[in-house]
């Protein structure tokens, strides 16, 4: 009788097992930590964040992509960092490389051939190298001065030959000194933007006072107008609301389209804009980040918000205006 093959996994099948798998790398990677790899990791950063020079990161294959990576993340975070290719290295690239820098190398193995160069380059001139190797007892990692050795795991890969956990487990290793820096520095939201000025991220960062309306363009009326003026204002402003001021500048309350809406619902009467504004409005300040602009107006359902300088309306900005640089 005719025996059929077994059907191959279908790609669901496979993908369940690949993120499995990379996921069981991760978990290990995480119980690591309590032991000799958290603390070889504690001197890692100290190292690093303790010199006035650069991270050099440096790779080969799959280990170079991945440290590529790695580089970026940390010069975006606050802490200067190039990669050098291990073969240009051996051809000039060494002099990259500063006596107050740190060397922080990859590779799986330990044993690639292309990164002795390096290696002994940092031997030489006392050039502290940080090592993430899953061997150390390797070239790399008893050449080390703080070798970085994560646990091995199973690859993804079903003939357990291409890099699938071994480089998810370095690029998350990189991505926590990455953290752990920017935790020591302090680095803050506006820090960040400094380097990340494009894109949706950038927008998100701007600031309020860059964004904003404000001089002849901020609609305003006096608390003793009427709420006809106050009208005119809302409609010739374009923003369907007006700030109302004391006497000093000091904002005092807003009318917006609601609450005209209940004025007429009650019966207009052309009275004082003071019976009829709302007190007590939500606003924002002009250091504020647009992000935090748009979150205040999701939470309270709004459109505008007025900006305050020493409680006087400095500016007024529209989710139109969000919009607009690519923030909502």
């Amino acid at each position: 009788m005719d025996q059929h093959p077994p059907s191959p996994p279908s790609a669901l099948d496979d993908a369940r097992r690949t993120l499995l798998l990379e996921a069981e790398g991760l978990k290990a990677l995480r119980t690591a930590m309590d032991g000799p790899l958290g603390a070889a990791f504690e001197r890692a950063v100290a190292a690093i964040g303790g010199t006035g020079g650069r991270v050099m990161v440096t790779g080969m294959g799959k280990s170079g992509h991945v440290g590529r990576k790695i580089a970026a993340t940390l010069a975006s975070t606050g802490t200067p960092a190039y990669f050098v290719h291990p073969a240009e290295a051996s051809h000039g690239d060494l002099g990259m490389i500063a006596d107050d820098d740190v060397v922080l190398a990859l590779s799986w193995s330990g044993e690639a051939p292309e990164l002795a160069d390096i290696i002994a380059y940092t031997r030489r001139w006392s050039i502290t190298l940080v090592a993430i190797t899953a061997r150390s007892g390797s070239a790399l990692g008893a050449g080390a001065d703080i070798p970085l050795v994560l646990p091995v795991m199973p690859e993804a890969c079903p003939n357990g030959l291409a890099p699938t956990t071994s480089t998810t487990m370095q690029l998350a290793i990189g991505d926590a000194l990455a953290v752990a820096l920017l935790s020591r520095r302090g680095f803050s939201a506006q820090d960040f933007r400094r380097f990340h000025p494009g894109g949706k991220l950038g927008s998100q960062l701007r600031r309020v006072r860059d964004v904003m309306h404000a001089g002849d363009a901020v609609p305003t009326v006096p608390e003793d107008a009427s709420l006809s003026r106050a009208i005119m204002e809302m409609t010739g402003k374009r923003f369907g609301t007006t700030a109302v001021v004391d006497r000093e500048g000091h904002l005092v309350g807003v009318v917006t389209d609601g609450d005209l809406r209940r004025a007429f619902q009650a019966g207009f009467v052309d009275g004082p804009v003071r019976d009829a504004m709302s007190r007590n409005p939500r606003t924002i300040g002009p250091d504020a980040l647009s992000e935090e602009a748009l979150h205040l107006m999701n939470e309270r359902r709004i459109t505008s918000l007025f900006v305050l300088e020493a409680g006087r309306p400095a500016g007024i900005l529209h989710l139109h205006d969000l919009l607009r640089i690519g923030v909502a």
